[in-house]
């Protein structure tokens, strides 16, 4: 249970801004938590290559650009061996199995589970699953971001995109956008 005395304990309300976010409960001391939204536009919906990418909270929507994209990717569906240079990238997975290749480590990460790939550490992943996955990828600053915007087109339906023809073009288009956005392309997708 959330009280006055431990929230003021704890330094919130000395806060201006954090303490807005509370109000009294009339009677006991409690405080009843009330989230407050930025509203922003609804999801976006992109296809990116062979996956389904849809933008949940897009790094505009706070100050801390914090950004929530839910991707659904095909089996055997993987990226170039990677570096973020500039933000962390938190890959929770919501349906399926996937491995991943984290600092050299090679490990499997099933629906429920959480893999942090830290930005200036090399990590790749693949869709195992017979029945593709989907995860949930949150990263910090927008790059990520925008890296999917610029290379996606947008989603006339909410199913994953008819195959993509991967061409020497679209991979130099590929490598030349995630340089742009603080993304260094290091090595080879998994096997």
């Amino acid at each position: 249970m959330v009280t006055a005395a431990n929230l003021k304990r704890l330094h919130h309300l000395d806060n201006p801004r954090l303490a807005r976010q509370f109000s009294p409960v009339a009677g006991e001391g409690i405080l009843q938590v009330t989230a407050q939204a930025k509203v922003e536009i609804a999801s976006q919906i992109l296809w990116f290559g062979d996956n389904l990418m849809t933008i949940r909270v897009p790094a505009s929507a706070g100050n801390d650009q914090i950004s929530i994209i839910e991707c659904r990717m095909p089996q055997g569906e993987t990226t170039p061996l990677h570096v973020n240079l500039c933000e962390d990238e938190i890959i929770h997975i919501l349906e399926g199995t996937m491995c991943f290749r984290v600092d050299g480590r090679i490990f499997l990460a099933h629906a429920g589970q959480t893999v942090m790939a830290p930005k200036g550490i090399p990590h790749t992943f693949r869709v195992d699953s017979a029945d593709g996955a989907t995860c949930l990828i949150v990263t910090q600053g927008g790059d990520f971001e925008q890296m999917i915007r610029q290379m996606s087109v947008p989603a006339p339906s909410a199913t994953l995109p008819p195959k993509a023809e991967r061409t020497p073009e679209t991979a130099k288009r590929f490598f030349e956008i995630c340089a742009k956005n603080n993304i260094q392309v290091i090595g080879a997708p998994l096997p």
